[in-house]
């Protein structure tokens, strides 16, 4: 299993965590939500838990519990501008679709 972090998305990580004065990375993960199922979550991680599996490019760490990694196994995370607005981008192979809005997929 695992994930890739394209540089930009790592300079991003890195900028995130220096701006907000600690942390070791960020989680990704998955929950249930939307119309189409899913919904990708993230959030700081000042302490990994035992089973987490880490993913790193270029200084940043990325978090990830086994039970979303099924999910999220092959996804490319990546940071794009798009017009005015810029984030984080989730290239995964898994989905089969996703809803209207954005906000969720299925696999």
């Amino acid at each position: 299993m695992r994930i890739a972090i394209t540089d930009s998305a790592a300079e991003h990580i890195k900028r995130q965590i220096a701006g907000r004065g600690r942390g070791l990375g960020i989680r990704l993960g998955v929950r249930t939500s939307g119309c189409s199922g899913m919904a990708y979550v993230l959030e700081f991680v000042d302490e990994p838990q035992p089973e987490d599996q880490v993913f790193e490019n270029g200084g940043a760490s990325v978090y990830i519990d086994p039970k979303s990694l099924v999910y999220l196994d092959g996804t490319e995370l990546d940071f794009v501008k798009e017009g005015l607005n810029e984030g984080l981008k989730f290239n995964n192979p898994n989905v089969s679709a996703e809803c209207g809005c954005g906000e969720s997929f299925t696999v």
